[in-house]
């Protein structure tokens, strides 16, 4: 039974019908609490405050050089490989901070796959691709890592594409195709999110609009956070919608709401292209 704490009172409701329509029935996955970061002198990302929930797409939106990218990188620690950086404040993965000294970020990362800008296939066959992940964590029995590898490419809609060359080197492929592959090599190790950054700003618009359709069946099984600077592209796959500025959330609500009806004057400014 859905309940909803207001004033220090608890709000019970018999049915989700008579809940709020803004009170979220799903679970967080990341909740980001005053997260601040630091490249050597320069505050690259200020007080975020960020809930994420799952088995939705959440898509974050602003200017180059906001911090979009900055924040994804932290959500998986990826932003540490670069020596400058500080951090404080805290980032929650279901209910435990990754920041912490104890938190592996091997353990982290193994939940949390990422796809980059650019397809970064490996030299390697398209077999070798997927079943890289596997591997390393010490899987290799051959029917297994067949399995895996045919559920991998299927829940990236290309295996039908590669069923019958998967021993070629995955460079011959095409951008879209590559694209798709890593996204494959991303579920081959079984996430629970999955990171996009500007996955589609390579690609050519048949190909985008492949990894878009990809993306709304993804988030039938897994929590989707993507950056992009399409906001065409934010609208037609994200359920919210994240809005940053000189490493500030100015805004985040359902992406409708955001694309529709901003609260924010800044945000309205971006989303009609008065800059950016």
């Amino acid at each position: 039974m859905p309940a909803l704490a207001e004033n220090n009172k608890i709000q019970v409701f018999t049915s989700m019908e008579e809940a709020p329509k803004n009170v979220s029935t799903k679970k967080v996955v990341y909740d980001t609490k005053d997260l601040n970061l630091w490249y050597g002198d320069d505050h690259a990302l200020k007080n975020i405050n960020l809930s994420i929930y799952e088995n939705e797409v959440t898509a974050i939106i602003g200017p180059s050089g906001c911090g979009k990218s900055t924040y994804i990188k932290t959500l998986n620690r990826m932003v540490e490989l670069i020596p400058v950086v500080r951090i404080s404040g805290e980032i929650l993965y279901r209910e435990r901070n990754i920041l912490e000294r104890t938190y592996k970020v091997e353990d982290l990362r193994t939940k949390v796959g990422m796809v980059f800008q650019k397809p970064n296939p490996f030299p390697k066959s398209i077999y070798e691709n997927v079943a890289y992940g596997p591997k390393i964590h010490g899987i290799r029995d051959k029917k297994t890592l067949d399995e895996i590898v045919e559920k991998s490419l299927k829940g990236a809609a290309i295996w039908d594409e590669v069923k019958d060359r998967l021993n070629e080197n995955a460079y011959g492929l095409s951008g879209g195709q590559q694209q798709r592959l890593c996204i494959a090599r991303a579920l081959a190790i079984e996430p629970d999110v999955i990171l996009m950054d500007e996955p589609t700003s390579a690609l050519d618009p048949i190909s985008t609009l492949k990894v878009e359709e990809l993306v709304q069946e993804l988030k039938k099984d897994f929590s989707i956070i993507i950056v992009t600077h399409n906001m065409q592209q934010a609208a037609r796959i994200s359920d919210k919608t994240a809005f940053f500025l000189s490493g500030e959330v100015v805004e985040f609500a359902q992406t409708d709401k955001i694309f529709s009806n901003p609260s924010d004057k800044r945000t309205e400014d971006y989303i009609t292209g008065r800059f950016g």
